[in-house]
């Protein structure tokens, strides 16, 4: 046997069925992009403290996702600079996130949610910040687009005041998103520990038990991450990067389902 010749036939076979196996892994061009939507609200309530979307409920996702080869773009209910809270650069992920040129482009040129089509995004997440209280429930657009991506398979996902977005979210079946689901959000007892619970709008716990939803909460500003059905909720910053890493789990299962 020439051992010589048929070398280079095995190794070729080898790159084809690797190659073969590769493509059926990755998945399509859509299905690798997420929509992460920032608050454009700047102020808490009448206190004239600043506000925003919390840095690290940005970065730490977004170093999860990107990581597994997701590509993310944003929006804000007004578009162009949202505004940003919890600048802590001895966090890491957050200095890194910010010394990248394109990172701080383009959350200082956000979309608006007239530029957005649901169909071209396999998942949205709302990120928080007390801002969202303020901007988030009230953005019909904002919620069409999330309930389209989740009436489509895609997956709906949000941390800790992001689910300010959820409360007002409905599916085509004209129920709200987070009826009968199990969540995560900023509670009560945090609310009321960082002396916020007089300035918002309402507290987020009961108003989406309000709307159906069973909320599941962890002792303040510990860890908390749930999964249900195709719903990402995480209850604080701590929660930011376990919401990441359910969100690529939740997409690599809906693309390869029989996997």
């Amino acid at each position: 046997m020439n051992t010589k010749a048929i070398l280079p036939l095995i190794i070729s076979s080898a790159f084809q069925v690797s190659g073969m196996f590769a493509a059926e892994l990755q998945p399509d061009p859509a299905a690798k992009r997420i929509l992460f939507v920032l608050t454009s609200h700047a102020k808490k309530g009448n206190t004239g403290e600043p506000t925003g979307f919390y840095l690290s409920e940005v970065t730490h996702p977004h170093h999860v996702l990107t990581k597994a080869g997701f590509q993310i773009d944003y929006v804000s209910p007004k578009g162009g600079k949202a505004p940003m809270d919890g600048k802590d650069l001895t966090d890491p992920i957050n200095k890194s996130f910010l010394d990248n040129p394109a990172n701080v482009k383009a959350i200082e040129n956000t979309l608006r949610p007239s530029e957005i089509k649901a169909g071209d995004y396999a998942a949205i997440f709302y990120a928080g910040g007390h801002g969202t209280m303020w901007d988030f429930p009230g953005d019909v657009t904002l919620a069409r687009i999330g309930g389209e991506i989740y009436d489509q398979g895609g997956i709906v996902a949000a941390v800790c005041h992001g689910p300010a977005a959820l409360v007002n979210i409905k599916l085509a079946n004209g129920k709200y998103l987070v009826d009968g689901k199990d969540v995560s959000a900023f509670t009560n007892e945090e609310e009321i520990a960082v002396k916020m619970d007089k300035v918002v709008p309402f507290l987020l716990v009961d108003k989406l038990e309000s709307r159906g939803a069973k909320h599941h909460g962890a002792a303040n500003f510990e860890n908390k991450v749930i999964v249900s059905e195709r719903l990402v909720t995480g209850q604080n910053p701590a929660s930011a990067t376990g919401v990441g890493e359910e969100i690529a789990k939740l997409l690599v299962a809906v693309a390869s389902p029989n996997r």
